[in-house]
């Protein structure tokens, strides 16, 4: 099963969070209007800090803001940020697997994998604060198989 880590889900609840509020934002402020624990947001936005997908301010008046519009950050780059490189099997993008010379599926590994970041990469922060996601891969070229089934019904 592929499943993304809960520190990426706070991730984009927090950025969604970060891009409705002016100017910027503290850490215990964003756990009180997200209910995600305040040592969580802070391990969160450091990392993120550290990836350049918010920025932080020191001082009195210190905290964080998004370093680009959320219509500029993917999920995928909040992924990445996060969790580290896409990739569903450990011989994607040529990773190192131990079955790579009986196996033989490598390369349709790769064609998927590259297909779900491309997908990724489409989906914006404002997607997913907008509701806007099944709109997003309706418009990709990608075959149907993105869209929810209750979207296509």
């Amino acid at each position: 099963m592929l499943k993304l880590s809960k520190l990426t889900d706070y991730a984009v609840v927090a950025l969604v969070r970060l891009g409705q509020k002016e100017g910027v934002t503290t850490s215990p402020v964003l756990s009180r209007s997200t209910g995600i624990p305040e040592p969580t947001v802070a391990k969160v936005l450091k990392i993120l800090a550290t990836q350049g997908v918010v920025i932080s301010q020191r001082g009195a008046r210190g905290g964080y803001r998004l370093a680009a519009p959320l219509e500029e950050i993917s999920i995928a780059t909040v992924i990445q940020a996060i969790d580290g490189p896409i990739s569903l099997t450990t011989c994607v993008d040529g990773g190192d697997c131990d079955a790579r010379s009986t196996c033989g599926l490598g390369e349709q590994w790769d064609v998927v994998n590259s297909a779900i970041r491309n997908a990724l990469s489409t989906i914006t922060l404002a997607d997913m604060k907008n509701h806007t996601v099944t709109d997003r891969l309706e418009t990709m070229s990608a075959p149907s198989m993105f869209i929810p089934r209750e979207a296509t019904a």
